[in-house]
């Protein structure tokens, strides 16, 4: 992933900018927890980008070199009951984890996206739920910055963004393990005085800061996620 990164201008025409679509399964009789969407969304992107389909060679790399090109954009929509089952059909992988799912899309042009994703929902994606402020065992973590609310759908596009971006971070003899292993990770929330730290480790490189091009929720610029290898 690393190897891709050079940010072309957008398109003029709005409907060929490229986007992940992501969709969290979110049942309104039973509604999984906050932290656990967040986890599986992260892990989700992780693994899409990690699939060995995405590889250079496999079916899924000009999808994904194409998207890598611009400005990475994510499109998260919920979905319940038949309308998440059909949107199994779509290349992607689901991540199941603390009974909340989520799944990540190849992306493509937001103007050619399948009817089944289309007609989701973008809002009605928060679910009620406090993150754990306590630092996890060792592996990826990804910290929400402190003082800025985020919907879930927003702060799912945020974690999935640190998950993906985070790869460089992990020891290159652990990646393929913990690609295997379904790409653990742990979804926190930073008080002010942990941010301050994790900011001064993102600047000298031992961590990864998520920026926000503030289209939505958040003003543009603003630090959303800090994603740090324990």
């Amino acid at each position: 992933m690393s190897a891709r990164g050079a940010v072309m201008p957008d398109p003029v025409d709005p409907a060929l900018v490229r986007a992940m679509p992501m969709v969290l399964r979110i049942e309104k009789s039973a509604p999984p927890s906050r932290q656990g969407l967040l986890e599986a969304a992260a892990r989700a992107c992780a693994a899409a980008c990690l699939d060995p389909r995405a590889a250079p060679d496999g079916p899924w790399a000009p999808a994904f070199d194409a998207w890598c090109a611009g400005a990475i954009r994510k499109v998260v929509r919920r979905a319940r009951g038949a309308q998440w089952s059909a949107a199994q059909d779509l290349p992607g992988v689901t991540v199941g984890i603390d009974g909340a799912q989520a799944r990540a899309y190849v992306p493509g042009p937001v103007g050619e996206l399948d009817r089944r994703l289309s007609r989701l929902q973008i809002g009605g994606t928060d679910v009620p739920g406090e993150l754990p402020t306590a630092p996890s065992e060792a592996g990826l973590c990804l910290w929400l910055a402190p003082e800025l609310p985020m919907t879930v759908g927003k702060a799912a596009a945020q974690v999935a963004h640190a998950a993906m971006l985070a790869v460089p971070l992990l020891p290159a003899e652990v990646v393929d393990d913990w690609y295997r292993d379904g790409c653990p990770l742990a979804v926190r929330q930073a008080d002010t005085g942990y941010w301050s730290r994790l900011r001064a480790a993102a600047a000298a490189g031992r961590a990864v800061a998520v920026h926000d091009a503030g289209f939505t929720e958040v003003r543009p610029g603003s630090c959303t996620v800090i994603a740090e290898w324990r």
